[in-house]
């Protein structure tokens, strides 16, 4: 039987982050619980300030936490090896690839930098996770100021898969994209999550992508998650900054876009058409 601590991919406990500044201290965090299970594509919702992307820095190991506990598949992030770091990707807000760099060399870089695989095998796994994404061999050696909004993102994405991670951070993955270009990276990310078995954790404050690709929301307000659930159990939560936020205008509107989408399928019933 399956322990089930086992199908905790993170685990967030009693955590606090506290910076210090000119004016003393200010609390981002007080005594925050956050518990994320394999497989889902849990995301993270907030105001300003409240410490979506710093979550993100902890959990990637950017960052340690004033007191309190966080843990990636068992380990604290910090003390993760060089291998078991690979079980972490991570998609940055802009892209943050290396100007100086081909797309091919920026995709292979974390592989590159264990130094335990011979050029040709880490050059073949660039272009198959560049493929992955949804671009040709053709773009392998352009430069990033080739690329558009859209594929830079999808250069990006192929970076942070490069060692096959389990667990997969993505910081504004639509961000700076026009609408036709978002959808199709949802898309994207929607099927690699499928074909992957990856375990997502994102920050949008896009409404769209939000509802097109959670399976679980965490609202982030008074220093602590006051709610976590399905979209329509997180909108039924009585808190102002949820009313604001998925409420008003947009939020109206991208809800009646999702009520438009038919439910999606059982796992098992897509297996079947395999």
């Amino acid at each position: 039987m399956t322990n089930a601590a086992d199908n905790v991919v993170v685990d967030i406990r009693k955590l606090w982050t506290v910076f210090k500044n000119t004016d003393g201290e200010q609390v981002v965090h007080r005594n925050l619980d956050l518990h994320i299970e394999r497989g889902e594509v849990l995301s993270l919702v907030g105001g300003s300030g409240t410490g979506k992307t710093v979550l993100l820095r902890q959990i990637l190991g950017l960052q340690k936490p004033t007191k309190g506990v966080v843990e990636v598949l068992g380990q604290a992030p910090g003390e993760l090896s060089a291998a078991g770091a690979a079980n972490v990707g991570m998609l940055f807000q802009h892209g943050a690839l290396f100007s100086a760099f081909s797309v091919l060399e920026n995709i292979a870089f974390p592989l590159r930098e264990l130094k335990l695989l011979p050029d040709d095998l880490i050059r073949h796994a660039a272009l198959v996770k560049l493929q992955m994404v949804g671009l040709e061999p053709q773009h392998a050696n352009k430069s990033p100021s080739d690329l558009s909004g859209g594929m830079i993102k999808r250069v990006a994405l192929a970076r942070a898969l490069i060692m096959d991670p389990p667990l997969l951070l993505l910081d504004e993955p639509t961000a700076g994209l026009d609408p036709e270009a978002s959808d199709s990276f949802c898309d994207l990310l929607r099927g690699l999550h499928r074909e992957l078995g990856l375990t997502v954790v994102m920050v949008t404050h896009d409404l769209d992508t939000l509802f097109d690709l959670s399976t679980r929301i965490a609202v982030l307000a008074d220093q602590q998650v006051i709610v976590s659930g399905t979209a329509r159990e997180v909108i039924a939560y009585p808190h102002p900054f949820i009313h604001e936020y998925f409420l008003g205008g947009r939020g109206q509107r991208a809800l009646e876009a999702l009520h438009d989408k038919p439910a999606p399928r059982p796992e098992a019933a897509r297996a079947e058409e395999r």
